[in-house]
């Protein structure tokens, strides 16, 4: 699965699991998600007032300043190493279960990859889905 970002933010894709789900064809089960990636990852975050995702992402900027002095993994910009210390204090991957071909989720849960670099990037996505 891809995944197209505009930088830095939270991007939901939990529509885009319970499309591989169905097609999977599965009443019961697990779904797992990874991120195959070092400068983003994943998160389990309130989906229904973005401005709790702007709080998430305003705190982790704040704790993981771009530009820090002291990072001497700077190659690809200011960024470079906040973004992986953000995905190294998140999640690289999620598991959800499911029962009746349905994401069972919480009534305010959404799925994210959550972006940590500046610039637009396409992310790829491995899912797993376990059941019968």
């Amino acid at each position: 699965m891809r995944v197209e970002t505009r930088g830095q933010g939270t991007y939901e894709i939990s529509d885009k699991l319970r499309n591989a789900l169905k097609v999977a064809d599965l009443a019961s089960g697990s779904l797992t998600v990874f991120c195959r990636h070092t400068s983003c990852s994943l998160v389990l975050m309130e989906n229904a007032d973005p401005s709790a995702r702007r709080d998430l992402e305003g705190y982790m900027n704040r704790l993981v300043p771009d530009d820090d002095p002291h990072f001497t993994h700077t190659y690809e910009g200011p960024d470079d190493m906040p973004s992986h210390i953000k995905m190294a204090l998140t999640r690289s991957s999620e598991s959800i279960p499911f029962h009746d071909g349905q994401l069972l989720l919480g009534t305010w849960q959404g799925v994210f990859l959550w972006e940590h670099r500046a610039a637009p990037h396409t992310r790829s996505l491995v899912v797993t889905i376990i059941g019968e």
